[in-house]
């Protein structure tokens, strides 16, 4: 039997806890060097690497992002297509085009067909946004909520930037593992944080396999998925013990979770991104929303770590680390956002 076989031999079957308690030992403390590496360096903390306070953010923000709007306005149905907006009311199609079409034809169809302005709103914001006339705002996620909820909220523009991706985890699913309404945007983005501390842990385990798998046995079989579990919203509500949880599948439940409630029903209208840091093998969560200052169109933008507040409470690091949420600092970075 290979050196390779013989890993993969001992470590099916084994637990997490017999894993994280000392089987391998030294394969352990192969993956504990490469975690190290990959969680202190590159953050520009030793000179090497960069970070999201010094990175050119908006570019990255920007480079998958479209709007796509496919949703109904009062009575009307309305939808992005071939440069343009398409409204569907009783039966009769209208068209409003990006490049033939003012705010003022928009604003004259939307009186016409008793939108209340919304269809004006996402018409103004889908031209600026083509034309590249907004900018982004990053900051921390209490001033972002704040810097929302005291602005012109632009709604229809944040689903415009969700796109499809809306809805696919009932909002009645979310409340039951938070305990939180998840129309309340900014108690909704902490009660998630609780319940998955309280259903969860960070699956180290998994996470050494990876780094056994990568750099002891170099991809030659995966062992990521002896530790691997149901952990859907479903799942985490009904299962009694902590289940273990990775950096990705923590980013997939945030986005769903603040994706549950449309964002004319939110407290603050925010879309979601999933953050990818290559360097360090890591994904973390994105929120944006859309406002109007001054006329302006505006994107404020925050990131919170579901895996860095999940793991810090299974170290019993907050009191040294704080609880890990806020993620617009130096210790995280990105290489491509997906919307």
């Amino acid at each position: 039997m290979s050196d390779d076989e013989d890993v993969v031999e001992r470590l099916r079957g084994l637990t997490r806890r017999q894993f994280l308690a000392g089987a391998f030992g030294t394969l352990t403390a192969v993956g504990a060097v490469k975690a190290a590496h990959n969680t202190i360096l590159g953050y520009g903390e030793l000179g090497m690497g960069s970070n999201l306070r010094d990175q050119a953010l908006a570019p990255l923000a920007t480079q998958h992002l479209h709007l796509t709007y496919d949703d109904r306005i009062g009575n009307a149905d309305v939808r992005t297509a071939g440069g343009g907006l398409d409204i569907v009311q009783s039966g009769e199609t209208h068209r409003l085009d990006f490049e033939d079409d003012g705010v003022s034809d928009a604003q004259a169809l939307d009186d016409d067909l008793g939108l209340d302005g919304r269809l004006t709103a996402l018409f103004a914001d889908a031209v600026a946004f083509r034309s590249e006339e907004y900018t982004f705002e990053f900051s921390q996620p209490s001033a972002f909520f704040e810097r929302v909820a005291g602005a012109e909220q632009r709604s229809e523009t944040v689903g415009a930037v969700r796109g499809r991706w809306d809805g696919k985890v009932d909002a009645d699913d979310i409340e039951a593992f938070t305990g939180v309404d998840p129309a309340n945007t900014d108690a909704l983005t902490r009660g998630l944080m609780e319940a998955l501390r309280a259903e969860t842990d960070y699956d180290i385990a998994r996470y050494l396999a990876g780094s056994v798998e990568d750099n002891v046995i170099f991809g030659s079989h995966d062992l990521r998925q002896y530790f691997e579990e149901e952990v859907d919203f479903q799942s985490l509500t009904e299962q009694d013990d902590d289940t273990g949880i990775f950096c990705y599948e923590l980013v997939y439940r945030s986005m769903e979770a603040m994706h549950s409630v449309a964002p004319a029903d939110q407290t603050v209208p925010v879309a979601t991104c999933y953050v990818s840091d290559l360097w360090h093998k890591h994904a973390y969560t994105g929120v944006v929303s859309a406002i109007r200052d001054g006329g302006e169109l505006i994107f404020p933008m925050t990131f919170v770590d579901y895996t860095y507040s999940t793991l810090y409470d299974d170290l019993h690091l907050t009191g040294v680390r704080g609880d890990g949420l806020a993620a617009y600092d130096e210790h995280h970075r990105a290489d491509e956002m997906f919307w």
